[in-house]
């Protein structure tokens, strides 16, 4: 992996920082995590709409598009008690100054944080129980490449307004594509071409409460596919 700290500027994540502690993109206009609570978000969203931590066994595959401070990655190791893997695809990810900033306004994750930034540009390393791999570059290349399949997905690019191209049909085909039998995706997201395009990915498609001031995220599990292991490749 290259050296996080030093990018090229088609790399940097061009940030502004809110109130000192919440990084905003420039480039997406859009704020890394809620406005309203980061970290209560990440659990209604992503870790209740996967059905998490009931699901976690030792090996269990989380992909995520959408790194950004790893804030997902954090509330995931908080509740994972056993030895599980999590794959995150990111464009342009964040130094680990930058890191430092956005990690302060959670100081009950502080450990696991500085577990993360420890292990920051290395290829793997691993924060409490998760074993972490952070692929780089643009999506609609690298996760075609991906030989992975997740039992779970975290979406959480940026707004699908404000970065279209995360949530294209032909990325949330590949989402589906790289899931498991009876895998499942959560998203903060609810726009109609999203969820259409994760039904003809092979998902049952939910329509659930969202979080704070939102209405709506989506959710949904694969269709079962046969006999196919899961959470394979890596």
């Amino acid at each position: 992996m290259n050296d996080l700290d030093h990018q090229t500027p088609e790399g940097d994540p061009q940030l502004d920082w809110k109130d000192g502690g919440i990084p905003v993109s420039t480039r997406f206009d859009d704020p890394y995590f809620s406005l309203a609570g980061g970290l209560a978000e990440t659990r209604h969203v992503f870790l209740s709409g996967n059905d998490l931590p009931a699901r976690l066994v030792p090996g269990f595959h989380v992909a995520e598009l959408g790194f950004g401070t790893g804030l997902n990655l954090l509330a995931l190791a908080q509740i994972a008690t056993q030895p599980i893997r999590m794959t995150s695809f990111e464009a342009y990810p964040m130094g680990a100054a930058q890191l430092k900033q956005a990690h302060s306004a959670f100081p009950e994750l502080a450990d696991l944080a500085a577990q993360l930034r420890a292990g920051w540009g290395q290829p793997e390393f691993t924060v409490g129980q998760v074993t972490v791999r952070v692929i780089l570059g643009d999506v609609a290349e690298t996760l075609p490449a991906w030989s992975g399949r997740a039992d779970a997905w975290f979406l959480d690019g940026f707004s699908p307004a404000k970065n279209p191209q995360m949530w294209d049909d032909a990325i949330m085909a590949q989402v589906g594509r790289h899931t498991a039998s009876g895998g499942s995706f959560a998203t903060y997201t609810a726009a109609g071409h999203v969820r259409r395009a994760l039904t003809q990915a092979g998902f049952d498609v939910q329509r659930q409460p969202g979080f704070g001031r939102k209405r709506h995220m989506s959710l949904g599990r694969m269709q079962v596919k046969g006999s196919e292991p899961s959470g394979s490749g890596g």
